[in-house]
């Protein structure tokens, strides 16, 4: 679906580094590690293939509520978030992101096999991990969460350090020295 948009972003600074909260109009559309600067080319590519002719503005209070939920998360006062989102990626990429949104709570892990099974494609296990690296709500979709068959820390778009300490901070129950 392609629509005309105002682009609002914001960015914060987490114990992880930058991120940046990117919204469509009224709505949660992605969530970046890294300044709106460096994810420029990432942005153009993405609105090319989901928006005409968007606007990108510099916007805290359409951002406000989001970025709130981000601090409580790292502060460690919230499990869950309640904003509204929308998933802008194919039917598949929005089965699997909504699979790791309502499947795994805090603090709990899933492996990309779990996640296959779940949305009923036990071999789409690769096409999975593709999915899971293209999530667009880094944090929110909790894509950390998701770990190997044998338990490993594997693959993680914004690095595995990154990875590891969002682990650690939900006290998940996996080995991740």
């Amino acid at each position: 679906m392609r629509e005309n948009a105002l682009l609002f972003y914001d960015e914060l600074e987490t114990p992880i580094g930058q991120v940046t909260i990117l919204m469509v109009d009224e709505t949660l559309c992605r969530i970046d590690f890294g300044s709106v600067k460096d994810l420029v080319p990432l942005y153009n590519s993405w609105c090319k293939r989901h928006l005409l002719d968007p606007n990108l503005i510099k916007e805290n209070d359409k951002t406000a509520h989001a970025k709130q939920q981000i601090i409580e998360y790292f502060n460690g006062e919230r499990q869950q978030f309640s904003l509204g989102f929308h998933f802008y990626g194919t039917h598949f990429q929005q089965k699997v992101w909504r699979a790791m949104y309502d499947e795994i709570e805090y603090g709990k892990t899933l492996s990309y096999k779990d996640i296959a099974k779940s949305i009923q494609a036990p071999k789409a296990v690769r096409a999975v991990g593709g999915a899971i690296n293209k999530n667009p709500l880094a944090v929110i979709v909790p894509c950390h969460r998701v770990i190997g068959s044998n338990g490993s820390l594997v693959g993680y778009n914004g690095g595995l350090d990154k990875k590891k300490y969002l682990l650690k901070l939900e006290k998940a129950p996996i080995d991740i020295d």
